[in-house]
């Protein structure tokens, strides 16, 4: 029996490797494809059907419309400038802490607390830093001798008058569109954020100012001044981006602290009272979480399409001196970006987009819980084609907390102004809310959370001379976040502030 050459059959063998090799990789090739296809076709018809349904992924649809320049707040030459300065020196730049920060005034007001803020603090500041080597080259106007607290605030500030008025004529221009490249996505929010910073500096400018108008009896500058903060917050209510509603929801905390001051100390007269509730009632943060989600979530899609055009995906290193790096993603199949589109979509639609009733206005507390547990859940369960959407979810997964709250604060407020009115007319707050519409308002909004009325009660003032005096006090609430009756009772943190998830949602005296 012949034996064939062992060169031969080292051949046959290293043939039949060779050939199933190449069977496996043909087969690897088919599956990829075969994924690559499902994954383009999943994404594109769950789009189509979307879209029949009224949504829209592309940019273009959360793009701010082009505006001509002489309508457009933005296209101001006070604003231009700040847009086109990033840490230089600008007429935007409403600048009032200075020096050492441990001279800061502490004992700022606090409205969710009842507590107002303390000008003397305030004066004793500005005049002691006056006499500091740096406040005698770039400090504020002082008067020889103190003033009340509330005229040397409003001399000290005096030195932005010219910008305050500039800033003033910018906020009368009808529209306000940033000159963003949109089309870039979140590349774009770089640009954002030296505006937000000009904005949010500014917040405390003009909390201040307004409330020396009020304490000096200015209530017609004050209201000016508080429309002019609430327009200047609006300057960023187009964006789609969560980071500026997040910095404009904070500028309107904020702005509600004067207008609470001027009311809990009587400083308003009945149409000025009218014009705050109007200028309050424009303000919809439930319509601006659905505009602000689908933001998110069309900037995310676009991020995804352009890591599978590029294969390369760049994020924010910690470890490497906080820059960007750039994550090579060659070998990844295209069904990776197809389907983390699906599924960050998806997640949008069943999980983020339904916490808001717009039409009931209504926000779903059960609900935002159980995204929380199901997010929570697949986590633990790792998918390649839900990775990336998972990761980027955390972010926006708990801000309509915030949103919810801001709505319901503005709400508060909005009452509060309608109650101080039937105190004018009767000298007394309402035994009940019914009693304000729709003479003191069109109608009393409800609760956000459960749907169902404010909460309300009168209560006694301390400081009446007599027992038989109006009442000239009040408590209203919102259950808040958890859902219960805490009587009006806020929840308290450790640094001394509330907290948004505990207690009521309060406007008290």
């Amino acid at each position: 029996m012949n034996t064939p050459p062992k060169s031969n059959w080292s051949w046959r063998l290293w043939r039949r490797g060779l050939i199933g090799l190449a069977v496996l990789a043909t087969l690897a090739a088919i599956l990829i494809t075969e994924e690559n296809w499902r994954g383009q076709h999943d994404w594109q018809a769950y789009r189509r059907a979307a879209e029949a349904r009224g949504e829209r992924f592309d940019l273009a649809s959360i793009t701010p419309p082009a505006v001509p320049d002489d309508q457009n707040f933005f296209a101001a030459p006070i604003v231009a400038e700040a847009l086109k300065s990033e840490q230089g020196i600008t007429r935007m730049d409403f600048h009032i802490y200075r020096g050492d920060p441990a001279n800061f005034p502490t004992n700022g007001g606090n409205w969710e607390k009842g507590r107002l803020t303390d000008l003397k603090e305030w004066q004793s500041y500005f005049r002691a830093y006056s006499q500091t080597p740096e406040g005698q080259t770039n400090g504020f106007p002082i008067a020889a001798q103190p003033q009340t607290p509330a005229a040397d605030i409003l001399l000290a500030l005096s030195g932005f008058n010219p910008a305050l008025e500039d800033l003033r004529q910018a906020s009368l221009r009808p529209y306000a569109r940033m000159p963003l490249n949109y089309e870039a996505g979140f590349g774009v929010v770089g640009d954002l954020l030296p505006w937000l910073a000009h904005v949010k500096q500014s917040t405390h400018f003009l909390q201040l100012r307004i409330l020396a108008e009020l304490e000096n009896n200015q209530a017609e500058p004050a209201l000016a001044n508080v429309k002019l903060f609430l327009r200047e917050t609006d300057s960023i209510r187009n964006q789609p981006f969560l980071i500026a509603h997040l910095v404009r929801m904070a500028m309107e905390h904020v702005a509600l602290q004067p207008i609470y001051e001027g009311l809990a100390q009587h400083r308003w007269n009945d149409a000025q009272l009218i014009e705050l509730e109007q200028a309050l009632a424009k303000e919809d943060f439930l319509a601006d979480y659905h505009f602000m989600m689908r933001g998110e979530r069309n900037c995310a899609i676009a991020g995804f399409e352009t890591q599978r055009l590029t294969r390369k995906m760049k994020s924010y290193s910690g470890d490497n001196g906080g820059q960007i790096v750039t994550n090579s993603l060659r070998w990844m199949p295209s069904a990776f970006f197809y389907q983390n589109e699906l599924a960050f979509a998806r997640m949008y639609e069943q999980w983020v987009l339904p916490l808001v009733d717009l039409t009931n206005r209504t926000v779903s507390v059960a609900a935002q819980r159980a995204v929380e547990a199901d997010r929570t859940e697949r986590m633990k369960h790792y998918s390649l084609y839900k990775a990336q959407a998972l990761m980027l979810f955390p972010a926006v997964s708990k801000s309509v907390i915030k949103f919810a709250m801001i709505q319901e604060d503005v709400d508060l407020a909005r009452v509060a102004c309608a109650l101080e009115r039937y105190r004018l007319a009767h000298g007394s707050y309402p035994e009940t809310l019914a009693a304000l519409a729709p003479q003191f308002i069109a109608e009393v909004p409800h609760d956000l959370i459960n749907g169902q009325p404010l909460h309300y009660r009168r209560t006694e003032d301390a400081s009446a001379q007599s027992p038989n005096a109006p009442s000239d006090k009040f408590v209203l609430y919102s259950v808040g976040w958890n859902e219960t009756d805490d009587g009006g009772m806020v929840g308290p943190t450790k640094n001394g502030r509330t907290d948004s998830e505990k207690g009521d949602w309060v406007w008290k005296y």
